[in-house]
């Protein structure tokens, strides 16, 4: 049996990568969190199981995301995936840079810098393809998430348990 899984798609990995980085107003930001802010857009209702704090802004965002059981949506193990899905990721990036679209020195600093915000645009001449709630994730993951900190308990990665935070440099 074939079963078609847009995460392990690279076409649709480089796809959602440069939406959020048309969405997104600042210029660079770390490959973790691009990394993780991909893996909600592929699985939107993993977003109900981030580890929200109790501001008031927290209870808000975890509002718009309510969980709704669908058996064809329960993820077992969604660091496993996220691990799975890093080689799609990075060969995204790859060649988001071989285009062109962010500076191909992303792995010397951990950054990716856009370079050619209007060869992004030309990339992603139509987003209609996105439902609202798809679009909703774009706009919290590059907003409300991006003044998060990565690191640290209250960090991005703490409260996803996607990656491993507990060796990280504060």
């Amino acid at each position: 049996m074939i079963v078609y899984n847009q995460a392990f798609d690279i076409n649709h990995t480089i796809f959602r990568m440069a939406s959020l980085l048309n969405y997104y107003k600042d210029n660079s930001l770390e490959v973790e969190r691009l990394r993780i802010w991909d893996f909600y857009l592929a699985f939107p209702r993993e977003v109900s199981n981030i580890r929200f704090g109790i501001e008031k802004g927290d209870r808000d965002i975890k509002k718009l995301f309510p969980k709704k059981y669908n058996p064809y949506e329960v993820i077992s193990n969604p660091n496993k995936l996220f691990g799975r899905m890093q080689p799609y990721q990075l060969i995204a990036i790859k060649t988001l840079a071989s285009y062109g679209v962010i500076n191909k020195d992303y792995f010397q600093l951990n950054r990716i810098t856009k370079v050619d915000k209007k060869l992004l645009k030309e990339y992603l001449d139509d987003n209609s393809s996105f439902t609202e709630r798809e679009l909703n994730i774009i706009k919290i993951m590059t907003s409300y998430f991006n003044y998060m900190p990565l690191y640290g308990t209250q960090g991005l990665k703490s409260r996803t348990n996607l990656l491993e935070f507990k060796y990280d440099a504060q």
